[in-house]
Order: C-alpha cells, then structure tokens, then sequence
C-alpha cells in the first residue's frame, strides 16, 4: 500500500509542477529512497498504459505527458491554441521575457505580482518562449523568446525592441530588489 501512495504521489507532484524531475529530486520532495522511486515511476507507467497520459522519461528526468495515439488531437488543439489572441498576462509575460532576454519564473512572478505558471506553459505551447537551463544556476530555468518570436515580430535581435534600453534597466532594478528582498528573508 505504501508504494502505491508513493506511486500516486509522484502522478500528483508531476501533474502539479507540470515540469520534468530528476528521481533524486523526486525522492528529496517525498522523502523516499531512489529505488523506491524508480520502482514507483514503473509503477507509474504500468498503471497509466492504455490511457492518454503517459510518463516521459528524458536524460535522466521523468514527466508527464499526451500519449502518442492522441497526438494528432493535441496537434489540432496546439494549431487552435496558436492561432487565439494572446490574453493581458501572457502580453505582460511575454513582454517580461523578451525585455530582459530571458528570465526565471520567480522574477516573472515578482514584476507581474502573480503565479505565471499557467501563462508561461500557454506561451510555450505556441512556441512563443522556451525553457533552457540557466547558466549560473543549474537548478533553475529561464524563460527565453524563440527565433520563431523573433521572425513574428519582424526584429532580428532583442536591441530592436521599442525603447529596449529604458525598459531593459526598470525590469532589472525590479529584479534587483527581488533578489535583496530574498537576501533578507
């Protein structure tokens, strides 16, 4: 019965956070040995076949995801998804991201004054943002424009943006006084 709560946790914390883990991070969250964990993603796996989620496993992280029979209807969703007006918050996500080139979650959050999860993973399925590894913390990620951005707004590098300097350094005080506030928390 323990594993199979195990098992259901990693589903919850997976559906919830919506990104990929690490097992080691997984174990850290559900205080669990590595093998437990191991054991409780096949678990996963096994239970969720022949349903439209699926665990996805890639360099050494898992998630989940659309099972592969269904991908043409999540297609036909993602191609109506891309074509629907950009709402207030993903303009203000979206504009956070290309003015300071690429920025995490937290510092997202912090200048909109909201939880930008759901925005940033709608800005991501269009193809507008991407998700890379931060170069200075490996922990963490940022949030950067696509070339694909790029091409859509007719510009060739971030320096064409409109007022780019001035906007560039107001989000970069904001960032600073983020990062203090955490220094002193």
């Amino acid at each position: 019965m323990e594993n199979q709560n195990l098992e259901q946790q990693i589903e919850a914390v997976l559906f919830w956070k919506n990104e990929p883990f690490s097992v080691a991070k997984l174990a850290s969250i559900l205080n669990a040995e590595k093998i437990e964990i191991e054991a409780s993603i096949e678990n996963l796996k096994k239970t969720l076949e022949g349903r439209g989620i699926v665990v996805l496993e890639k360099d050494g992280e898992v998630t989940l995801g659309t099972a592969p029979l269904h991908s043409n209807l999540i297609e036909e969703l993602r191609k109506e998804e891309i074509n629907k007006d950009l709402s207030k918050s993903s303009l203000e996500t979206l504009s956070i991201i290309l003015y300071k080139n690429g920025s995490t979650r937290a510092e997202i959050d912090y200048i909109r004054g909201v939880n930008s999860s759901f925005t940033l993973r709608a800005l991501s399925v269009r193809g507008l943002i991407e998700r890379v590894s931060d170069p200075d913390d490996s922990r963490r990620y940022l949030y950067k424009p696509t070339l694909e951005l790029f091409s859509f707004l007719g510009i060739q590098n971030i320096n064409e943006l409109p007022e780019y300097d001035n906007i560039e350094t107001n989000l970069d005080s904001a960032v600073v006084d983020l990062n203090n506030s955490l220094k002193e928390s």
